[in-house]
């Protein structure tokens, strides 16, 4: 594990999602879950060394973080609309179903996804308070609809999830692309100048990512909207999704990976934008 500040770690042995935690006075705070059981497992055992795991927050809604978390006996915090957005996810998961690019789209068949559903949610903002800390969660939509920070004042730490991605390109096919830029907007402004911000894909992050990620979202949003008079969309699509993939360093094991990602994310961005194809 990576030591970030006083009692914060990152951890990114794991696919599909860095992991937090946080050492309080009065038990653990973690941040996300791994995706396999075994890892879950595993990573609780490492965790349960250093203090009693008391809460998992869950950043957002995407399968690769929170699917693990059925089988953690810890009650989730997260935001309302990731509790609507799992609600909604029938109890038997299959990642052929409707395949991102995630992680999560190798799992052929896992029950037990109702065990997932946060218990402790907010709207906006909410703060509570642990061994003489204070920690505050804020809605900050943008990649899905329930994505939030934590962020923890006194050490000037932000836990941000996806809004920057380092490593790799997000899903982006149900996300908010101007709530997403204006999230980065305020990761650039003053307020979080002093602040360690850590993305859940890539881990420390500095202005120059914030900027190469507003520059990629800029991006997404015009070839989007240029598919909307797009005749030959499905081939349209994969050139784009190609031309995307040249603004990550990808590894050539990702390749296809990150590739089916792109592709979805563009047709689902451009679904959700154009409905009815207008």
């Amino acid at each position: 594990m990576q030591k970030i500040a006083t009692n914060v770690y990152l951890e990114n042995k794991y696919i599909g999602v860095n992991l937090g935690l946080v050492i309080t006075g009065e038990g653990l705070l973690l941040v996300d879950s791994p995706l396999h059981t075994e890892e879950v497992n595993e990573w609780f055992k490492v965790v349960s060394e250093r203090g009693q795991p008391k809460f998992l927050i869950l950043l957002d809604s995407h399968p690769d973080r929170v699917l693990g978390s059925r089988t953690l006996k810890l009650p989730a915090i997260a935001q309302d609309q990731t509790l609507k957005t799992i609600r909604e996810w029938a109890d038997t998961f299959k990642g052929n179903a409707h395949p991102i690019g995630a992680e999560a789209d190798q799992l052929k068949r896992i029950t037990g996804v109702n065990n997932a559903i946060p218990e402790i949610t907010f709207s906006e903002r909410m703060v509570i308070h642990m061994g003489g800390k204070e920690i505050v969660f804020l809605h900050r939509p943008g990649p899905r609809p329930g994505s939030m920070w934590m962020v923890i004042p006194d050490l000037s730490v932000v836990f941000v999830g996806d809004t920057v991605t380092i490593d790799e390109p997000p899903y982006f096919g149900v996300s908010d692309i101007e709530a997403w830029l204006n999230s980065l907007d305020e990761l650039r402004g003053s307020d979080m100048k002093s602040y360690t911000l850590i993305s859940s894909c890539g881990g420390r992050i500095n202005r120059k990512d914030i900027n190469h990620m507003a520059r990629f979202l800029r991006k997404v949003q015009s070839r989007v909207e240029k598919l909307d008079d797009e005749k030959n969309r499905d081939e349209e699509i994969e050139r784009l999704a190609i031309d995307l993939m040249g603004d990550f360093s990808i590894r050539s094991i990702q390749e296809d990976l990150i590739l089916k990602r792109l592709k979805t994310g563009l047709l689902d961005q451009s679904l959700l934008q154009f409905p009815d194809g207008t």
